[in-house]
């Protein structure tokens, strides 16, 4: 395991780089430990699940919805797919694969024939060879998101564009949480309207001036911030940039967390066409520019 874990931000062994721009032991732990999230970014996005193998995005119909690589398939899968591997029938929101016999396909390591498909289930993806297929919802419409170990996108991707790392860009947020989660209407880069669990918000100043970011909760306790600021649709994706923040703590009855815009990263959408982000709300929409974090993704730029 990489000793420079991303949040505890240890000393680590120092670049050459680091000591030539004259840092103290602090700044070169805390500029090596984004240098190492970032990277770790990076691996998860090209890896073999990450969201450049999204390849396809079929809106399923009432009715028959029949998959595989001959053209004539509602559903076109590549062409190292069988001619025709199955079909999912699709009623009154309920989602069913049944699949054609001498087909391998499994589910959760078993050979399936027929499966009930939840969307979005983690437990209900059908491999097939390299391929992924699952139920997704993107608003009131469902669709079949297809993953592909092999996909163009995944080879042909030109590398991440980041900001310099900037201290002045990582603020200690107060959170308040709220009552109880709200539920606050939204959509994605599709239109398609969405709710957002919205636990809290955080408050912070950077640059001198104040701010609030609504956030929804991650499963590690930590929570997910969706923004924008004005560098969107000049320096960094349009829609919005992301941040994950780690748990927060209580200091003196009050809960802080590291806010920390050098983190920030861009939607799936930035990459894939075939991936449905969340907008922002409007107040997560930040009237200042931050040039911290990820930049536009740019494809073949090097």
């Amino acid at each position: 395991m990489n000793p420079c874990t991303l949040r505890l931000r240890p000393v680590c062994l120092v670049p050459a780089v680091f000591l030539a721009l004259n840092l103290s032991a602090t700044d070169i732990s805390y500029q090596q430990s984004v240098e190492n999230w970032r990277k770790g970014y990076q691996a998860s996005l090209t890896s073999d699940t990450g969201w450049l193998t999204v390849s396809g995005l079929f809106w399923l119909r009432e009715g028959a919805n029949h998959f595989g690589s001959d053209p004539s398939n509602e559903i076109a899968l590549p062409a190292s797919a069988p001619a025709h591997a199955g079909v999912f029938e699709f009623h009154a929101g309920k989602t069913t694969a049944r699949i054609e016999p001498g087909v391998v396909v499994t589910m959760n390591g078993q050979p399936v024939q027929t499966a009930e498909l939840r969307p979005d289930n983690p437990s209900d993806r059908l491999v097939l060879g390299d391929l992924t297929l699952y139920v997704h919802a993107s608003g009131n419409r469902l669709g079949i998101r297809m993953k592909d170990k092999n996909s163009s996108l995944r080879k042909q991707f030109s590398g991440l564009h980041w900001f310099p790392i900037d201290e002045s860009y990582r603020a200690a947020a107060r959170y308040v949480p709220y009552d109880a989660a709200k539920q606050l209407d939204s959509q994605n880069v599709l239109g398609d309207p969405i709710k957002l669990a919205i636990v809290g918000y955080l408050s912070f100043k950077l640059r001198g001036q104040g701010f609030r970011l609504e956030v929804e909760q991650n499963k590690d306790g930590g929570f997910f911030v969706v923004f924008r600021d004005l560098t969107a649709g000049k320096e960094t994706y349009p829609a919005s940039r992301f941040i994950d923040t780690p748990p927060p703590k209580d200091v003196a009855g009050v809960k802080t967390v590291d806010l920390d815009f050098n983190e920030a990263y861009n939607p799936p959408c930035a990459y894939n066409p075939y991936t449905t982000c969340p907008l922002p709300l409007p107040g997560n929409r930040m009237k200042i520019a931050v040039p911290a974090g990820e930049k536009i993704y740019k494809e073949h730029t090097h």
